[in-house]
């Protein structure tokens, strides 16, 4: 008797929906509704494949005195295919890479930094109205008064040239 062999419970059922296996045939080119049959059968060979594979990692994590299962175990299961290989790493390393993303933008730091940010900006608007106002010596510069006013400073700019032009004359 094969290790492997099928649970009774499955025999017989469904494992996939007729939905998501008819969407994966008509994206390899079948007919948008296929036969129930094939349906059938592709539930079948899809869901012996997964067991095959899931059973050939849990062997080589065995043997390896563990009860996990690891990713060396599923490369280890499908070494002889190049082709699964090569998907399963590319899988793996995609993985790697949103984890990592994840890890640079922890919504905790973003808060935090939003935070700071907040705090900056309030104490640049502080220094640059003194500055702009006329208390002096506040060490706000010009353009921090800028930042902060916005199109108030343009409105104040545009006043005094057309003051100085009408002076002029």
């Amino acid at each position: 008797m094969e290790p492997r062999a099928r649970a009774g419970k499955n025999v017989g059922k469904m494992n996939f929906t007729y939905n998501e296996l008819a969407q994966l045939l008509y994206s390899h080119g079948d007919v948008s509704r296929p036969l129930p049959e094939t349906v059938r059968v592709l539930d079948e060979i899809v869901t012996e494949f997964i067991q095959g594979v899931a059973f050939e990692a849990t062997r080589a994590a065995q043997h390896a005195g563990r009860q996990k299962v690891k990713f060396e175990d599923f490369e280890f299961a499908m070494r002889r295919n190049p082709y699964y290989m090569g998907k399963i790493q590319e899988v793996f390393e995609k993985k790697r890479e949103i984890e990592a993303a994840r890890k640079l933008l922890d919504e905790k730091d973003l808060i935090k930094e939003a935070e700071k940010e907040e705090k900056e900006r309030g104490k640049r608007g502080r220094k640059a109205k003194s500055a702009v106002g006329g208390a002096g010596g506040a060490g706000g510069t010009a353009e921090e008064g800028e930042e902060v006013l916005g199109e108030q400073d343009d409105d104040v700019q545009a006043e005094e040239d057309v003051g100085s032009t009408v002076r002029k004359r």
